[in-house]
């Protein structure tokens, strides 16, 4: 049973990273510290785990397992925490949220199978309907679609159905272009039973939240959660001149994290953290590599730029 029964998955939720010791073996002790740090941000509604930004395409499913517990462990009494589901195989896919469950995650965040997105499988929805029946049969965890832009996404057809057939479907966490994210926002989260879309266009962040994203979940929050907080309820309010001020202390981080190659965002993060003081090191697995002394200059300044301190930006931003 989830310890946040019924959670609601919107609202700012921030994508953890996950530390490694130079043996490229997990830090625990300082993911857990990563964990409270960002769960100490006032006015976040959840965090994800196993997901992108905490490098599960590089983790095995035992560490997965291990990375939940740590995660639950940490901060699990006092936030709902998000489990990303990564696998190519429904069955799989249905496994680990099995897992999930039996470890008390609130909800899934599902991640696309590279057999739908990279072999034209969007075209044929009832892969995707399949796919999510699977593991919505295997649990009764609320589900986030990760809906990726160009041809991993599922197109709005192929979303309505899942919505319609597919109960356990919450909420969609959305890379897509603007023209199509807008189409997202007016289509689901009017539904009889909405499906809240969550802004992950974290490069342009500002612009989506005003267009009526119903909240944000993004790995950028693993450095600048209380940025995002401040943001988010700054649109929630219609106080848009306070929002653009938030959003400039925002852009150098965003245009510093997420430029080419773009594989890199997350490996920007850690090394911001590193520079904040809240990490002791930014080991990423291969085949990510180490970022090169120059771009680390670059992220320090960023950083300056942005305000951003050991202790957050908001003391500055206020």
């Amino acid at each position: 049973m989830p310890r946040f029964k019924n959670f609601e998955p919107r609202g700012v939720i921030p994508a953890t990273l996950l530390a490694f010791n130079e043996d490229f073996s997990i830090d625990e002790k300082s993911t857990r510290k990563h964990l409270r740090d960002v769960a100490n941000v006032d006015g976040i509604t959840a965090i994800a785990t196993n997901a992108h930004a905490s490098e599960v395409h590089a983790c095995s499913v035992d560490e997965q397992r291990r990375i939940l517990d740590v995660t639950l462990e940490e901060i699990g009494n006092e936030l709902p925490v998000v489990n990303g589901i990564y696998a190519d195989g429904s069955q799989q896919a249905a496994e680990l949220a099995r897992m999930a469950e039996a470890n008390h995650a609130s909800c899934l965040l599902v991640l696309p199978p590279h057999s739908i997105g990279m072999f034209g499988g969007q075209v044929r929805p009832e892969m995707a309907l399949t796919h999510f029946r699977m593991i919505a049969d295997a649990t009764d965890l609320p589900i986030i679609v990760f809906q990726y832009p160009g041809t991993y996404a599922y197109p709005l057809p192929t979303l309505l159905r899942m919505a319609d057939e597919i109960p356990t479907i919450r909420a969609i966490k959305d890379w897509s272009p603007p023209a199509q994210q807008e189409e997202h926002i007016r289509a689901l989260q009017s539904l009889s039973r909405p499906v809240h879309v969550l802004s992950t266009n974290s490069a342009w962040l500002m612009a989506s939240l005003t267009m009526g994203c119903n909240g944000l979940l993004s790995g950028s929050g693993s450095v600048i959660a209380d940025l995002q907080v401040a943001l988010f309820e700054a649109v929630q309010r219609g106080d848009l001149n306070s929002a653009k001020e938030i959003n400039d202390r925002i852009y150098p981080t965003a245009k510093c994290f997420y430029t080419e190659p773009f594989g890199d965002m997350h490996n920007r993060m850690k090394e911001a953290l590193v520079l904040l003081g809240r990490l002791p090191r930014a080991v990423v697995r291969p085949p990510l590599m180490k970022l090169s002394q120059k771009e680390i200059s670059g992220i320090e300044s960023a950083l300056n730029e942005a305000g951003i301190k050991r202790d957050g930006a908001l003391p500055e931003a206020a």
